[in-house]
């Protein structure tokens, strides 16, 4: 007679080994679950897997994708470079490229990046105006004048504008958007899912490894 136990183990291996083969029998393609730029843009850091995300503090989908994101960024190897760049798709959305390069010319970007999307999709702030993002940036404990000196800086106001160019230069057209080596463009509308959208970058990134980082 088979204990509770090993038909437990049983059950539990059987389990396991059948995530294991799902994920590897789950089909990508090219023009299907990702895209390939016709032009690709240079990597900032050779003999490296750049991963770029391109988002919007103020898209829900961002929201919804950050911790999953996140938990897959926290789990990567040396040799992947992630950064994030914000997209403006109007004018009046710049404040939010400002407020992102200000907290990371402070160094409070990781600590506060989520608390901003918090504070938008959770609190009902739309932080469009320099008034409202300082009055919220000091209501995190940081000086409401040294962030307004930051956030007004030539070089916050320089990175602003550069992050438009770099979404216009991808082709950017919605968010999130995940290009990998300048030129493997996913997301988890593209991919179909947030799970399958992980899954994909988990594929170009051993791609990416086996052509020498090209």
């Amino acid at each position: 007679m088979i204990s509770f136990q090993r038909r437990l183990f049983t059950f539990s291996a059987l389990v396991l080994l059948s995530g294991l083969v799902s994920a590897q029998s789950t089909k990508i393609e090219e023009g299907f679950e990702y895209r390939v730029l016709p032009v690709a843009q240079p990597v900032e850091t050779k003999g490296k897997v750049e991963v770029i995300e391109f988002f919007w503090y103020g898209c829900p989908h961002c929201y919804d994708f950050e911790p999953d994101l996140s938990a897959w960024v926290k789990r990567q190897p040396k040799d992947v470079v992630f950064r994030r760049v914000p997209v403006a798709f109007r004018e009046d959305f710049m404040p939010h490229n400002q407020l992102f390069y200000a907290l990371q010319a402070m160094g409070k970007g990781d600590a506060l990046n989520e608390k901003v999307m918090y504070a938008m999709h959770k609190e009902n702030k739309r932080l469009l105006t320099e008034s409202e993002i300082a009055d919220w940036v000091a209501s995190q404990g940081i000086d409401r004048n040294t962030f307004l000196a930051t956030y007004r800086s030539f070089a916050v106001v320089s990175k602003s504008r550069a992050a438009k160019e770099l979404a216009d230069a991808y082709r950017i057209d919605g968010v999130p958007t995940v290009v990998m080596q300048g030129k493997y463009v996913t997301s988890p509308s593209i991919a179909g899912s947030k799970a399958k959208a992980l899954l994909v970058m988990d594929y170009l990134e051993e791609k990416i490894r086996k052509d020498k980082y090209k």
